[in-house]
């Protein structure tokens, strides 16, 4: 297990020093609701050990936060009835990345909520997918 960082505000959830509203916990993962929700439901799910971000978490920790980011999100759709689920991950300060504690964020969407991501997707250049591919499996 990684060592806990004592500057963490999500390690200090994890150990119990700061109030959470927790709505799911295992022995590697607790999930627990977004102080600053994107929409109702908006829940953040972390290893309980300290991880920096995708980059440096071990395939194991990711696993099992991957599990449990299911299992909030079938909850979510049970319980909340969204008319999707987004579940995201901001790995760097460019990323939005605002906790360096690997994260995953379980957002329940819904027909009409405000939450509009700034990717809109289109068509892309041929050509420079093209390029991208050959330097990615080089």
């Amino acid at each position: 297990m990684a060592e806990r960082d004592p500057d963490c505000i999500f390690c200090k959830i994890v150990a119990g020093e700061l109030p959470s509203l927790v709505v799911a916990e295992d022995d590697r993962t607790v999930a627990f609701l977004d102080v600053a929700p994107a929409t109702p439901g908006h829940t953040v799910v972390v290893p309980k050990e300290h991880h920096r971000d995708l980059l440096t978490i071990d395939p194991e920790a990711l696993a099992a936060c991957a599990a449990m980011a299911q299992r909030v999100a079938r909850l979510a759709t049970e319980r909340l009835e969204p008319a999707g689920v987004n579940v995201l991950n901001n790995c760097g300060s460019a990323a939005w990345q605002t906790v360096f504690h690997f994260h995953l964020h379980v957002v329940p969407r819904y027909v009409d909520d405000p939450l509009r991501l700034p990717w809109i997707p289109a068509a892309g250049d041929r050509d420079e997918i093209t390029a991208t591919h050959e330097r990615l499996t080089a």
